[in-house]
Parts: C-alpha cells; structure tokens; sequence
C-alpha cells in the first residue's frame, strides 16, 4: 500500500500539445482540411520517448480535436510560425495556473526572446540533446529559461512513440536525414538543422518503417534522396532493405530535380513502393529562380525539366510540383504563364505565396525595406501560412498578387483540369497507383485552396 501511494506521488504528467492555426485548421481551411493532408506530428512523439519512465505522457492534437484545458505538472509545445501565436494563447491558461510552460520548434529556436514572453522555457535547436536535462532540472524545481540543443549524429536517434499519436492519420511519417547544403533564400531548414547534411544508419530506418501500423508513409525529409554518390547509394540501400523486408507500403517524399540524376534510385524507389515525388519546382523562369537563390534548380536548364519530370513518371512514380507566386520579377503576365507551365508539366500541383519567414534572409530584407504588409508581432505570425500574402514584391502590388491565386485557381483545380492530368498521368507512368495518387493531391489541394479564398474573402 505504502509503495503504491508513493508510486503515485512520483509520477508527473507531461502534456504535448500540437496546435494548429486558427485559419488553417480543419474546421475553416487549409492543407489540414483533408485527412490525406495531415501528417503526424513525430517530434513530439520523439520528446516523449525521451521523457522518463515516471512520467505519463499525452498528445493533444489540434489537427483533430480543438484544445481542451487538461492539468498537467508540465506543459510542451511545438511551433512552425503560423502556429506560434496559438501556443502562446494555449500556454498563457497554463501560466495563469502557474503550470510550467516549454516551446521547442523551428520557430522559437529563430525568434528565442520572443518565445521566452509568452513561454517559460524555450528549447533552441534539436531537443534530442538536451530534453532529458531539461526534464531532470524540472524534477529539481531548477528548469532553465532557455536551453541549447546540439546538431548530433543520427545514429541512435530515438523512436517516436507512436501509440500517443492520434490514430487517424492516413499517413505514417518517419524522419532519415536532417540538415540541407543549399541556401534558398526564403529556407528557414538550413538556419534550424544546419547545411551538414546527415543521414540515419539504413537499418534503423528500416526497423522503424516496420513498426509504422499504416500502409501510406510520408518521409519528412526536406530533401529525401540528398545530394552526392554517398547518399545515392545511401537511398539505393535503403529501398532494397524495403524490398527484402517484404514491407508493402506506399509512400511519398521530398526530393529536388537531382532525383533523376541516377535511374539506379528512381527504379529501386518504384520497386520500394515510391508512388509520388514532391518537388520544389519554384518556378520555370529564371529570373524568378534567382530572386530567390534557388541555385540547384538554375543549374539545370530550364528545357530539361519536363524532360526530369518524365523520366520520372517513366518508372511509374507521379511528381507533385511546388510552384510559388510573388517572386520580386514576377508580374501578372509571368504567373499566368507559371500557371500555363504547372498544367502542362507536373502532374499535382501545390501553389503558395513566397513567404518570408523569421530566420531567412528574405525575411531580412523585406523587413530592411519596410515591404512587410503584417508587423504586429506575434499576433500576426499567423497570417505566415504561405496561403496569404504577407510582403509586397516589386513588380506588383500586393493586391494584385492576391488577385493572381484567385485568377489561376480555376485554370489548375477545375474537375475537367485534374482529370486531364489524371488521365495523363496514367498514361505516362502505366501505373493507376501513381495517377490516383496525383489526382486525390489536386483534389485535396482544391478543397483547400478554395476553402482559403473564401475565409479571405470573408475579411
């Protein structure tokens, strides 16, 4: 009896809590409107495996269920910056109950004063370094303001525990490279993860991957296959042990135009049960490429890329093209014609405004300029969804760029236009997988474009 009541009294509960953006959620708009859109939020699920055995730990996840006040001895969050300003509206009930408040994330790690306002710690860069001191300063009533994590080898790196995520995404996410060597201007990765690109040993991705209950994966990775021999190969190694494991799932991923550097990669990533691609494609225009420093993409020849989207398609895998408006060259005539491009070469289409985020040097320069139209920090971080325009270029005024998206959402989400590329798809991959694929993205990047424009409308 004694040791249950003092097993009892040790024990303390952790609450994570994801939030979501209060014009992005699933009850208004935005990518997380479908459940086909929602990806897992597994960098909570890493701090809760590094969290000790005396601790109950849960997840609440706005991508499913609003925020319900729960107590708890410490509270977590996790931020991009659209969705910094709801984490501190969350926070300040726990504050306000003089419940203990922690941030981590790409957005406080840039912006560390800012989050130290609204948050009681703040943990700078990877948590994996520094979370289990974190906690043990906590058990000693000695929980620091701020703490600094370090950029480690991945060898090693913690399991996510995935029986605390919400059960209903469609996709499992997984994480096998961090870091990035390319410098585009409007990137915030490289200032979070470092240029160093590094990689997770190949049999602990697999051993992960096999303990993911859901069929659909999603790699996180803001570039998948990397850049060089090493990582080719590093790929190559990774798909075979998928084959042999028999493991059956289909997934997508991030990657650049260099994919299509070594068919060895796109052939094993097929036979892995690789069904789409997503690309940042940018833009087809150099100019609009070097306003923003896209320097892999300006390597190769504007004439080639639809001779890369096709190779690709060749070995049955659909490419999701990432397209940008509000490029400092571009003007009506240009998106029109970047509308014209995106219809005739990719076979998903996703179209954002250039956001400049905290962090990037487009951020800095538009601030410099006084070309930011939402300044009122950090209330308006939640208009940075990429779906709003947030700057003025220089070619156009903001309300023009704004009229842009409205002008070419018809042209790239009409039924007759998704089922045009549905059926081109289909013909250039062979492959009926890799065509619905692409066609439930456009369908779901339709329901959310359309869901945004009208909340915009609304203002």
């Amino acid at each position: 009896m004694i040791l249950t009541i003092y097993y009892l009294v040790m024990r303390k509960k952790l609450l994570l809590i994801n939030p979501v953006n209060r014009l992005l959620n699933f009850f208004k708009i935005g990518h997380t409107v479908n459940l086909g859109t929602r990806f897992q939020p597994i960098g909570l699920g890493i701090v809760a495996a590094l969290t000790p055995d005396n601790w109950d730990v849960e997840i609440i996840d706005e991508n499913f269920e609003p925020f319900v006040y729960k107590d708890a001895d410490l509270v977590g969050f996790t931020a991009f910056t659209a969705t910094a300003t709801r984490a501190y509206r969350i926070a300040a009930l726990y504050r306000k109950e003089n419940i203990p408040t922690v941030i981590g994330g790409i957005h406080v790690s840039i912006m560390p004063e800012e989050a130290s306002q609204y948050i009681d710690t703040v943990v700078i860069g990877e948590a994996e370094s520094v979370w289990p001191k974190a906690i043990a300063d906590f058990e000693k009533g000695k929980m620091k303001k701020f703490y600094h994590g370090e950029r480690l080898d991945l060898k090693g790196m913690p399991k996510p525990r995935r029986e605390l995520l919400h059960p209903d995404y469609l996709f499992g996410s997984i994480e096998t490279s961090r870091g990035c060597p390319m410098d585009c201007e409007f990137c915030s990765v490289p200032v979070f993860y470092g240029h160093r690109y590094r990689q997770r040993p190949v049999e602990e991705i697999l051993d992960e991957l096999e303990a993911i209950p859901q069929k659909k994966i999603f790699f996180t990775d803001d570039n998948f296959i990397g850049y060089g021999r090493r990582a080719q190969e590093h790929a190559i190694a990774l798909f075979k042990g998928m084959i042999e494991r028999n493991m059956k799932k289909e997934w997508f991923c991030q990657v650049s135009m260099n994919i299509a550097e070594n068919e060895k990669v796109l052939e094993y990533a097929a036979k892995a049960g690789c069904r789409m691609v997503f690309i940042g494609v940018e833009a087809e225009d150099t100019a609009a490429l070097e306003d923003i420093n896209k320097m892999l993409n300006l390597q190769i020849k504007m004439e080639n890329y639809k001779k890369i989207f096709r190779r690709i398609n060749e070995y049955g895998i659909s490419v999701c093209g990432a397209f940008m408006y509000g490029m400092d060259s571009d003007t009506r005539e240009l998106a029109r014609r970047r509308t014209s491009y995106m219809l005739s070469s990719v076979d998903a289409v996703q179209i954002t405004y250039l956001t400049p985020l905290p962090g990037t040097r487009l951020f800095e320069k538009v601030l410099k300029e006084k070309r930011l139209i939402y300044t009122n920090f950090p209330h308006d971080w939640e208009h940075y969804t990429m779906a709003e325009v947030t700057h003025r270029p220089l070619s156009m005024s903001a309300e023009e760029l704004q009229e842009v998206r409205y002008d070419v959402i018809p042209r790239l989400y009409n039924y007759p236009s998704i089922w045009l590329r549905f059926f081109k798809t289909l013909f250039t991959t062979r492959r009926l997988a890799a065509a619905l694929w692409a066609y439930i993205f456009n369908i779901n990047y339709r329901n959310a474009t359309i869901r945004s424009i009208k909340l915009m409308l609304k203002k």
